[in-house]
């Protein structure tokens, strides 16, 4: 009977055990009002975004299921000095969103539903048509918990919000490299609020979370 016991207990603390770690977020960010872009010093060396070796990953979650997928970076610069980020910018092009975990038809149309494709659907989520670019704006570095902190604004859909997340940056001869960590925004914040049970009623178990996990991986090269 003991034994019984023991071994219901611990599958319930497994089952809560895998019910916490389904909900966590990853390095959840905060949006508050958009800062004062900050500005580098005139020494500081000048890198150029790579379009072709820089992205943006991106998980997107349902009750019963996630999808995953890119966005690429179109453009922009980073300056450094003694190797550390001292100002930057870049643009994320909308417009290339990609589903990476559906094929044929199925990845098609939930591409085009988050570009708002088709009549009625186009501010459901990012309205491309519109706001073809999304955009950050480096605002500040700071250390938290030992980590590396990127505080900047980010532009969605026209709506400006500062955040920060964790990243490692290094400079080796003439090439620069971002990667951050994989990071948590809420997309009520930036209007997207299809979906969202805290936007609206009624949804059911048809909702979407707020939630959207980011990772971002650039590299530059020196000017």
């Amino acid at each position: 009977m003991k034994t019984k016991l023991v071994n219901l207990l611990a599958i319930a603390v497994i089952i809560v055990s895998a019910i916490s770690c389904k909900g966590e977020k990853k390095n959840e960010t905060e949006a508050t009002a958009a800062e004062e872009v900050k500005e580098a010093p005139a020494e500081a060396i000048t890198f150029v975004v790579d379009n072709a070796a820089s992205t943006i990953d991106w998980v997107g979650k349902k009750p019963t299921e996630n999808h995953t997928g890119t966005i690429s970076i179109a453009k922009g610069k980073v300056k450094t000095q003694d190797g550390k980020i001292q100002s930057g910018s870049f643009v994320i092009d909308m417009t290339s969103i990609n589903v990476t975990d559906l094929e044929g038809k199925q990845k098609a149309g939930l591409e085009g539903h988050l570009k708002g494709e088709g009549e009625g659907k186009e501010d459901h989520f990012f309205n491309v048509a519109k706001f073809p670019n999304a955009s950050f704006e480096v605002t500040g570095i700071t250390e938290k918990d030992g980590k590396s902190m990127i505080e900047g604004n980010l532009t969605i859909k026209g709506i400006k919000k500062n955040i920060s997340f964790p990243a490692t940056t290094t400079v080796e001869g003439d090439t620069m490299t971002l990667n951050s960590e994989v990071f948590t925004i809420n997309r009520t914040d930036w209007g997207v609020n299809y979906g969202s049970k805290s936007v609206f009623e009624n949804l059911g178990d048809k909702f979407i979370l707020d939630d959207i996990e980011l990772k971002v991986s650039l590299k530059a090269n020196k000017a």
